[in-house]
């Protein structure tokens, strides 16, 4: 899976960032970095994804390239 253009666009900030370094087990930001750059597929953990729809109010479809199903996460 990847992220869509608007998505890394949107995530590429010094919170969101911050809050993707926490959600994916406090990795460097430097990694994180990578990951954007890479549109890495750690990107689409669903820590991850959880952190990118509350920041940044993107849906699913908006988030995930097209052709990508997504599965829904039970709400906690």
């Amino acid at each position: 899976m990847k992220l869509t253009k608007q998505a890394l666009t949107a995530i590429n900030t010094p919170r969101i960032r911050r809050r993707l370094m926490e959600a994916l087990d406090d990795v460097a930001e430097s990694t994180i970095y990578r990951y954007i750059s890479n549109n890495d597929d750690n990107l689409t953990k669903a820590a991850a994804l959880k952190v990118i729809r509350e920041e940044t109010g993107l849906t699913d479809q908006e988030i995930l390239e097209e052709g990508v199903e997504v599965i829904s996460q039970p709400q906690n």
